[in-house]
């Protein structure tokens, strides 16, 4: 996987610095099920409010599950079809909007899905997976095609495969793939005691 050192501020960990999302996957490389599993039991184990974990994910290998890729490909907009045609396996994440134990409304499934979201992706980097998340989708072909029920929302998408070698990174993608990553000052975004402007 290509390498993009960042400049951090602080000091942290190597996956966390290490992880990003391209766009350029291998064709010919699959993800194994010993590799899939960990990345799914990685976002098992994440934080959630009241132990609740009210993440549902619907995980496609394009190889072994060909009819559902097809499906959460096909919810994809356009520019994101573009580059996700090679991605091996392709996971549709959805949360709860009701806690299990009362079906009292749950305001933070988004939060902890995104937290089960983001373990799948650090544990994928250090397996050398890469991953992409996208919003670039439509949720109501999500539910109807997979026919979730209305207490379910579909959130993200998330790509999941190896990438390809630099040299072979079509045209088209080539500059993304290779730009610099950027983040915001940790001022800008963060504050010490008080909200700031």
């Amino acid at each position: 996987m290509i390498n993009k050192s960042i400049d951090t501020s602080a000091s942290i960990s190597d996956i966390i610095a290490e992880r990003w999302s391209g766009v350029s996957f291998d064709p010919e490389r699959n993800v194994s099920n010993e590799d899939l599993q960990s990345v799914l039991e990685a976002a098992r184990w994440a934080p959630s409010c009241f132990g609740d974990q009210p993440w549902r994910y619907i995980v496609s290998n394009k190889a072994t599950h060909a009819q559902g890729w097809q499906l959460i490909y096909d919810s994809l907009v356009e520019k994101n079809q573009a580059w996700c045609q090679h991605v091996p396996v392709l996971i549709a994440a959805c949360h709860d909007t009701q806690f299990t134990m009362n079906d009292n409304p749950n305001k933070y499934g988004a939060y902890d899905t995104g937290a089960a979201s983001v373990s799948l992706c650090l544990q994928a980097r250090a397996l050398g997976l890469m991953t992409h998340q996208m919003a670039g989708f439509s949720a109501e072909l999500i539910r109807e095609k997979f026919s979730i029920p209305p207490r379910f929302e579909p959130i993200a998408i998330i790509a999941l495969g190896y990438q390809i070698a630099e040299d072979e990174i079509p045209e088209q993608f080539k500059e993304r793939e290779l730009a610099p990553r950027k983040r915001n000052a940790l001022s800008d975004n963060f504050f010490l005691g008080a909200w700031k402007e």
